[in-house]
């Protein structure tokens, strides 16, 4: 019969327990010669060292034997150990004692495995001599690729349990918990299965002041010990209190600080990032993929060609191509003119739409402001605004329709007539030559020229819609309507998308006359819309604008609130994510792979205690165009370096590079509003990242900022993200926190006007040397 090794590991708190055992030891050594039996008595010091000897017997033992009658940790550690390693492990209790029978069933763990009752040596000894290596826990392969974590809760959720969850969820690996609160025992079974599933373990201790610190500390030596055994990324915290020795230094790790719990989960997840490659090594092409990493280009103008092959097609998307909105509202950088080019070319995908595409430049309209708005009363303003916006449409529907059809025409026999009709009708006035900038520009110049000569430079002027119409129009409009409401018959949809128009406004530096005419354009699309679809005719306008010249227009007309729109702000950390993972799919990997995956290729897991992705999605103010800048600058540093994936370095290097470029924008758009270079963001370098209102007011004074305009600044800086606010012990807000409403902020900031703090936006640290 082959030799069986049997290591016997048992607590030294009850002396009739360890003569017991003793016993048994004796009586096998006599009778069991197929028995090789070694004896290890633990003392009741939780946590005590484990050293490489115990772990050695464990490795080399067929059997664990392991006595529960009194509860010890670190025989609970090695029944965990042993199971761990794929050992059978028999748990013996002497039936003589009913010593912590309550303990024992609240913890769960021993009777899910089973006991082996005795009541003397004789019994023991026969135990041992008929103990079978078959029936151990069966240990799983499979790897939960979603839930790589396991962390074991505490009963309670203290600050400590807080931080380590906090962290875990920070660094965006899924984890699985097991949570006394829902399951009042931890079955040995089930945390066995768990943790083989898993990657990474996490197993907070408790010092024996916290309540049922016994019942808890017995289940983290259990889980520790089957983690370890396994081979897993595995951290054990403990408060500077205990329960485990200062010196245990090489398995149980002590935290004084929150900080010292973010650095050893952000350790955990670096080895658990590195562990999932190997788990599900990506296919990436030959090479150094870094260096051939094509993001894309942050500005949506310079990669029309390639936009559609990675573009997020979000509900916003949706919604504005289903004809569901007519102004799609965003910040800069949001990506609305993404959105306008990928509309556009949709709808110009089917052959029988009429898409019209327009994007002015704001100084197109200067003339106009300056000529003609300065001179007229508000209502007259706002007719001859309007009717010039129907009249641009209409011509430049018309000019798209007999751009389109310039050659079908002549082979569509139902289109012949009615085209040379249209042509007619528009070509009876001159309406420009060129593309639509330059023709906008003429007429306005022309409107302008016009209104100086017939009515001088007389202040509140009055126009009848006699005198609007001889100003603008140069042409029949009745018949130009007529004439392309018969063409229109023969086509599927007009879709009108107007973009740029608040192009080089000045953010909170907008005038009423700006506003006055979005408000014009929109009304006069309206009007089209209500005229062409009375035809029967399928219409539909969508005016792209900022969200504060939004704002504006919402506070001085109240009816454009309930103006259908999309709004393209970003809240989700989870889209800027899928809209960066489908560019860098497009450099030759699987359509189907997931951000994580291929970001551990392209960057480390953890930086500051902090999943990476989320650490830049946190510092970019929420706007797609500034995360992809902010990887343009890490990715430029380590390829220059030769590195294969962003390191620590390099993220510090180019989070420096993206920091002064978001200061020179936000200082540029401070000039303009208060109309002179102050170098005003410059003057936070050395006062640190939080200010009370009469601090910020120093500050802003000591840029020589007028007392009046303190408050527009300070708007605008909460508006730009540079400020948020943070009410006590409350998280910060910025803008972007309270879906970019400056309404909710200015109301927040009233209410806790005298507890509330401003906060410096972290994404301009590097810039301020903070």
């Amino acid at each position: 019969m082959d030799l069986r090794k049997i290591f016997f590991a048992y607590p030294a708190a009850l002396i009739e327990v360890k003569q017991a055992i003793s016993g048994a030891g004796r009586l096998v050594a006599t009778r069991g010669n197929n028995v090789e039996l070694h004896l290890w008595v633990e003392n009741d010091i939780a946590g005590r060292p484990l050293t490489d000897p115990i772990f050695q017997q464990i490795n080399q033992c067929d059997i664990l034997f392991a006595d529960v009658t009194a509860l010890n940790f670190n025989v609970t550690f090695e029944i965990g150990y042993a199971i761990g390693l794929g050992k059978r492990v028999h748990i013996t209790r002497n039936s003589n004692f009913r010593r912590e029978v309550e303990l024992i069933d609240r913890i769960g763990i021993f009777d899910t495995l089973g006991f082996e009752p005795y009541s003397n040596e004789e019994d023991l000894a026969g135990l041992l001599l008929n103990a079978s290596d078959e029936g151990a826990i069966r240990l799983t392969s499979a790897i939960n690729v979603k839930a790589p974590i396991y962390v074991l809760n505490t009963p309670t959720m203290g600050q400590a349990m807080l931080g380590i969850v906090s962290r875990v969820k920070k660094a965006r690996l899924g984890f699985r918990n097991f949570f006394p609160q829902e399951e009042p025992r931890l079955s040995a079974i089930k945390a066995v299965d768990d943790i083989a599933a898993s990657l990474g373990v996490v197993v907070p201790l408790l010092s024996k002041d916290f309540a049922d610190a016994d019942l808890h500390n017995i289940r983290a030596a259990f889980v520790a010990g089957v983690a370890l055994a396994m081979g897993k990324a595995t951290v054990i915290l403990q408060p500077s209190n205990g329960p485990a020795p200062l010196d245990v230094r090489d398995i149980v790790k002590t935290y004084t600080r929150a900080e010292d719990i973010a650095d050893q989960i952000g350790e955990l997840a670096l080895d658990v990032t590195e562990r999932l490659q190997a788990v599900e090594p990506l296919p990436i092409p030959a090479g150094n993929f870094l260096a051939q990493l094509s993001l894309g280009d942050p500005i949506a103008e310079n990669e029309f060609q390639t936009l559609a092959k990675y573009f997020l097609r979000t509900d916003e998307f949706g919604r504005a191509s289903r004809g569901e909105v007519n102004l799609v509202v965003g910040r800069k950088g949001a990506g609305k003119t993404a959105l306008f080019s990928q509309l556009r070319n949709e709808k110009r995908a089917n052959s029988q739409n009429i898409v019209v595409d327009l994007k002015p430049e704001g100084y197109q309209l200067i003339r106009l402001k300056e000529d003609v708005l300065v001179f007229l009363a508000e209502g007259a303003k706002t007719h001859l605004i309007t009717a010039f916006f129907e009249y641009v449409l209409y011509l430049e529907i018309c000019y798209k329709v007999l751009e389109k059809d310039k050659e079908r025409h002549t082979r569509d026999g139902r289109l012949y007539k009615p085209y040379r009709r249209l042509l007619d009708a528009y070509s009876a006035g001159d309406a420009g030559e060129g593309d639509f900038s330059e023709r906008l520009l003429a007429l306005s110049r022309e409107l302008a020229a016009k209104f100086q000569k017939g009515f001088g430079t007389g202040k509140d002027q009055r126009l009848t819609a006699q005198q609007v119409t001889e100003l603008i129009y140069k042409h029949n409009i009745r018949e130009i309507r007529d004439a392309l409401s018969s063409y229109l018959k023969f086509k599927n949809a007009v879709w009108v998308l107007f973009d740029n128009l608040d192009k080089g406004w000045s953010s909170h530096g907008i005038t009423g006359n700006d506003t006055l005419i979005l408000r014009s354009l929109i009304d006069a699309a309206r009007k089209i819309q209500r005229e062409v679809q009375r035809d029967g005719h399928d219409f539909h306008c969508v005016v792209f604008v900022r969200n504060d010249v939004y704002q504006l227009l919402v506070e001085t007309s109240a009816d454009y609130g309930k103006e259908s729109r999309a709004t393209l702000d970003w809240t989700d950390s989870d889209l800027l994510r899928e809209l960066v993972r489908r560019r860098m799919i497009q450099n030759g990997l699987p359509e189907d792979t997931a951000f994580e995956r291929v970001w551990a290729q392209v960057c480390i897991s953890q930086y500051s205690g902090e999943e990476t992705s989320q650490y830049l999605i946190d510092r970019s103010l929420m706007r797609p165009r500034n995360l992809l800048k902010m990887l343009a600058h890490c990715r430029g540093f380590a390829v220059n370096l030769g590195r294969e994936r962003i390191e620590q370095a390099d993220l510090e290097k180019g989070l420096k590079a993206y920091s002064l470029d978001l200061i020179t924008e936000a200082d540029q758009e401070l000039t303009d509003i208060i109309g002179s270079d102050t170098a005003l963001l410059y003057h936070f370098i050395g006062e640190g990242d939080r200010f009370d209102r009469s601090r910020l007011g120093a500050i802003l004074k000591g840029a020589d900022i007028l007392a009046e305009s303190i408050g527009s600044v300070i708007e605008f800086l909460l508006y730009y993200g540079f400020l948020g606010i943070k009410v006590g012990s409350e998280n910060s807000r910025y803008i972007f926190d309270v879906g970019y409403d400056m309404k909710l902020l200015k109301v927040l900031i009233s209410k806790h006007e005298q507890s509330l703090i401003y906060v410096l936006n972290p994404a301009f640290f590097p810039a301020l040397n903070l």
